[in-house]
């Protein structure tokens, strides 16, 4: 008998008991659908933190800068000196300090707005974007003189200033910890413009910064090379400048938007391993639901068997017929779970940007050829291994035995 005839007879076969058949393939069908949906929403997290960490600049180096609490500190102007004195890899930076403070507008409060400290190096004008990608609505950002005079002015972001000012925020004033600031900047929305989102942050000077948290020692610069392939070396200029400081790596972190990436990748990557072995357990009792229906049905067509092999029949014949049954239901299995894994994705995908606010240029999950073709090889290939018990016991059964089975 030729796989062509073994085929037919094993739809034959699942056709005569198709609530049993269908019984027989849900947990490969759940397993299956679970690794394309895992797999779908790994790629799509990847895809969508990329380009994230791609609209803050792959040209961005974060510092992280830990007080000493001696004469070594470093301070902004060692780090202005530094850009000015490598500028073929260096192009700017910005001290980068968290303020904890309340922010008001009349008798209005926004405990969740983020607020921070920078430069005016913070926008790239010529790029018309923030270091961390955002682009500017209205108005002007930070410049030079009100970071040098301490000027208390703000730009603040979208959620803001609908909340705060209805959507009319251009010079109006509101305050951060008690004191007044004006308005001279908005932000275009980048998320969903809801409530501690990044469209719910308001900027200020640096200077006016370290007053407002009563002189705290700035943590944190941003600083972004000429281009990406220069990051790194840009990377090694400010280590450097930071170790001939502190005669120590205990003291500062600096990390590139590549590393970030990669990081993130690898903590996604593990993360969706992770979660795929346990979808895989579905797998494993598909596996295992497959190999019982067919010791079942090995029983039930024991007469079957035993005229089969009367009339020339031979044991690989018997085998090979049991085997492309048990293959052939768990491949229609993982085709359904297929189907059903990209349909949840989907799915998935529509909520998370009716969540979000994103739309199509948002998240999105994303089921590739690669992992298709994995879970659907993965469930015949249990098929396969679990159907060969049942399978091969078939094969083995005493021709006059099984004639004489009732």
């Amino acid at each position: 008998m030729n796989f062509g005839q073994s085929f037919k007879l094993a739809i034959k076969s699942l056709m005569t008991s198709k609530m049993r058949a269908l019984l027989t393939m849900l947990g490969i069908i759940i397993g299956v659908a679970a690794v394309i949906i895992i797999t779908s929403l790994g790629n799509g997290m990847q895809n969508y933190m990329n380009d994230q960490f791609e609209q803050m600049g792959s040209n961005l180096v974060q510092v992280y800068v830990y007080p000493s609490g001696s004469s070594m500190d470093v301070n902004a102007d060692d780090m202005f000196a530094l850009v000015e004195k490598y500028p073929k890899y260096l192009t700017g930076v910005t001290p980068y300090i968290s303020v904890s403070g309340t922010v008001r507008q009349g008798s209005d409060e926004f405990k969740r707005t983020s607020i921070y400290g920078v430069s005016e190096t913070f926008y790239n004008s010529s790029k018309s974007t923030t270091m961390q990608g955002s682009s500017l609505g209205k108005g002007r950002f930070l410049s030079y003189v009100d970071v040098e005079r301490e000027m208390a002015v703000c730009v603040i972001g979208s959620y803001l200033e609908q909340e705060a000012f209805g959507g009319d925020a251009m010079g109006k004033t509101l305050t951060v910890g008690g004191a007044p600031f004006t308005v001279v900047g908005v932000l275009e929305q980048s998320g969903d413009n809801s409530e501690g989102s990044g469209d719910d942050t308001l900027y200020i000077p640096y200077t006016q910064a370290q007053r407002l948290s009563s002189g705290s020692y700035m943590d944190m610069y941003l600083f972004t090379s000429t281009d990406r392939s220069t990051a790194a070396t840009a990377k090694g200029i400010v280590e450097n400048r930071l170790y001939k400081a502190y005669h120590s790596t205990d003291y500062y972190m600096a990390m590139t938007s590549a590393e970030m990436m990669d990081a993130m990748d690898s903590m996604v990557d593990l993360l969706m391993a992770i979660l795929t072995l346990i979808a895989a357990i579905s797998l494993l009792v598909g596996g295992i639901g497959i190999m019982n229906i067919m010791l079942v049905s090995v029983t039930e067509r024991t007469r079957e068997i035993g005229i089969r092999k009367s009339l020339g029949a031979k044991g690989r014949d018997i085998r090979s017929q049991f085997i492309i049954e048990a293959g052939t239901t768990s491949a229609i299995g993982g085709t359904i779970g297929i189907v059903l894994g990209i349909v949840m994705a989907n799915v998935i995908t529509n909520v998370i940007a009716m969540v979000l606010g994103t739309g199509n240029d948002g998240f999105v999950a994303v089921p590739t050829i690669n992992g298709i073709a994995t879970a659907f090889g993965v469930s015949v290939a249990i098929g396969i291994l679990f159907g060969y018990l049942p399978a091969n016991k078939a094969a083995k059964l005493n021709p006059i035995d099984a004639l004489r089975y009732d």
